[in-house]
C-alpha cells in the first residue's frame, strides 16, 4: 500500500508536466478578456513559473527531507500540491494562476527527491531495483496519458486539469498518513544555500521574460535589455556565490569533470530542443490546424509512448555499447523529425504524413537519448556526489524546459494566430540544431566510454574525480 501510495503522487506531479501543455490555448481562450493575458508569452508563465520553481527548490527540498524526515516533508509536498491545484482550478485570472503554479511546484519539489527514498524503505533490499525502476517508468506512464487525459479533460473545461488533482491528492494524503514508513536515519548538516535558489530563480525568470516580450517590445527596448541585464547579473552572481559558499544550492565544480559537463551540456541542449518540440506540436495542432484539445492529445500519444517503451528496449544496449552512442543515434532521430516537420508541414492537415512519422522519430530519439543523458551524468560521478550530482542534473532538465518555451514564443511571437508556416520552420530548424549537437556530445561520450568499467580502471577514475573535486 505504502509503495502505491508512493507512485501514485509521483505520477500526479508527472502527469501534471505534460497535461498542461495541451491546455494552454483553452487557458488562452478564457482569458481572452484582459488583452494580453491571451498572448502566448504571457500564458507561457503557466509553464516557465512552474519549471523555474521547481528546478530552484529541487535540491533544497531533497536536503530538507534529509533534516526532517522523508515522510513529513514528502506529505506536506502532497499537501501543498494538492491545495495548490485547487487554486489554479478556481484561479480568476492568469496572474492568480501562474502565482498558483509557482506554489504547486513548491509541492512537487517536496515530493519528488523524498519519493524515491519513501518508496525505498517500504521494499526489501533485494526488491530495491525493481523498485526504482518502477519509480522512474511512472514517468513514461505519465507521458503516455498526459496528452489524452489533457485532451479529454479540456473538453469538459480546462480547470479540470488542475481540479483531477484534488481527489487524487487528498486520498493520497490519508492513506500516506496511516502506511508509509518512518525512516529514522536523518542528516543534521544546514540547508542549501537558500539565497543561490533566489538568484537562479531571478535569473532564469529574467531571461524567460525578455525572451517571450522581445517580440512586442523589441529586442533593442528598455524592458527587453533590463530583463537581459538581470538574467546576465543574477546568474553570474549565482555562479560565484555557489563557487564561494560553503554549502551551495548545486556544486557546479562537478562540471569540471569531463562527461559529467559533457552530459549535463548534452541534457540542457535536447532539453531546450524537446520543448520547443512538445509545445510547437500542441500550438500547430490547436492553432493552425483547428483541432480539439482531445484530437490533439490523441495526436499527440505516438511520441511520448514511445519513451518509455524505447528506453526499456535499449537498457542492455547501453550496458553493452555505453551512453555515448545511444546519445548519438537518439540525437540524431530527433533531428531527423524535426527537419521532417519543417519539410513536410502544411496549413492542410495531413497527420499521417506530417505529424505521425515526426512523432514517431522524435519519440524514439528522446526514448534513447534523454534518459541516457542522465544515466551517463550520474554514472560519471564519484559515489560519495551522486546524490548532489543527480540533483543538478534534474534540475539543469527543468531550466532546458523553460529556456524551450521561451524560446519558441521569441520565434513564433505571442501571437500565435498570427504566426506564419516559415515561423515555426524556424523554430523546428533550431530544435535540430540543438539535438544535432547532442548527437555531437554524444560522440564524445562514446571515447573512452565504453560498456563495463574493470574494476581497477572504475577504481583509477574514482580516485581521478576525488583529486579533480578536491
Amino acid at each position: 500500500m505504502a509503495t502505491l501510495v508512493v507512485l501514485v503522487a509521483v505520477f500526479m506531479t508527472n502527469l501534471d508536466l505534460w497535461i498542461v501543455n495541451v491546455a494552454l490555448p483553452a487557458m488562452g481562450t478564457a482569458f481572452s478578456g484582459g488583452g494580453a493575458g491571451a498572448t502566448l508569452g504571457a500564458l507561457s508563465w503557466v509553464l516557465n513559473a512552474y519549471a523555474i520553481t521547481l528546478a530552484a527548490l529541487l535540491v533544497v527540498a531533497g536536503r530538507a527531507g534529509d533534516r526532517m524526515g522523508q515522510r513529513p516533508v514528502f506529505l506536506a509536498g502532497i499537501a501543498v500540491f494538492t491545495l495548490a491545484s485547487l487554486g489554479c482550478a478556481l484561479a480568476p485570472d492568469l496572474g492568480t494562476l501562474v502565482v498558483a503554479r509557482v506554489v504547486q511546484a513548491v509541492g512537487a519539489a517536496a515530493q519528488i527527491p523524498t519519493s524515491l527514498a519513501l518508496l525505498l524503505a517500504t521494499v526489501p533490499a533485494e526488491r530495491r531495483t525493481h523498485a526504482t525502476r518502477s519509480w522512474a517508468a511512472v514517468g513514461g506512464l505519465a507521458a503516455a496519458a498526459g496528452p489524452v487525459a489533457g485532451g479529454l479533460l479540456v473538453e469538459i473545461d480546462w480547470r479540470w486539469v488542475f481540479a483531477v488533482n484534488v481527489p487524487i491528492g487528498i486520498a493520497a494524503l490519508v492513506a500516506g498518513r496511516s502506511v508509509l514508513p518512518r525512516p529514522t536515519t536523518r542528516e543534521a548538516g544546514p540547508l542549501p544555500d537558500f539565497l543561490g535558489a533566489l538568484l537562479v530563480v531571478s535569473s532564469v525568470a529574467a531571461l524567460s521574460g525578455a525572451l517571450v516580450q522581445a517580440p512586442d517590445w523589441g529586442w533593442t527596448s528598455g524592458g527587453t535589455v533590463l530583463l537581459l541585464a538581470v538574467a546576465v547579473i543574477g546568474g553570474a552572481g549565482f555562479v560565484l556565490r555557489s563557487l564561494r559558499h560553503p554549502n551551495p544550492l548545486f556544486e557546479l565544480h562537478l562540471l569540471r569533470l569531463p562527461r559529467f559537463g559533457a552530459a549535463n551540456a548534452g541534457s540542457f541542449l535536447f532539453g531546450v530542443a524537446f520543448a520547443i518540440m512538445l509545445l510547437s506540436n500542441v500550438l500547430w495542432c490547436q492553432e493552425v490546424w483547428h483541432w480539439s484539445a482531445l484530437r490533439t492529445g490523441v495526436a499527440l500519444v505516438p511520441g511520448p509512448a514511445l519513451v518509455p517503451v524505447v528506453t526499456l528496449l535499449t537498457a542492455r544496449t547501453a550496458q553493452r555499447f555505453g551512453h555515448g552512442p545511444l546519445v548519438a543515434a537518439g540525437g540524431l532521430l530527433f533531428t531527423a523529425g524535426m527537419v521532417w516537420r519543417a519539410g513536410f508541414a502544411s496549413v492542410d492537415p495531413d497527420y499521417l504524413r506530417d505529424l505521425l512519422p515526426s512523432q514517431v522519430m522524435t519519440g524514439t530519439g528522446v526514448g534513447l537519448a534523454l534518459g541516457t543523458l542522465v544515466a551517463a551524468g550520474v554514472h560519471a560521478l564519484p559515489g560519495h556526489r551522486a546524490a548532489t550530482g543527480s540533483a543538478l542534473v534534474n534540475s539543469v532538465r527543468q531550466i532546458s524546459a523553460t529556456v524551450g518555451v521561451a524560446v519558441l514564443v521569441a520565434m513564433v511571437g505571442s501571437h500565435v494566430g498570427a504566426a506564419s508556416r516559415q515561423d515555426f520552420r524556424i523554430a523546428w530548424y533550431a530544435a535540430a540544431v540543438l539535438s544535432l549537437a547532442t548527437s555531437v556530445i554524444g560522440v564524445r561520450l562514446s571515447r573512452g566510454g565504453g560498456p563495463a568499467r574493470t574494476a581497477p580502471v572504475a577504481a583509477k577514475e574514482s580516485e581521478a574525480d576525488t583529486q579533480a573535486l578536491a
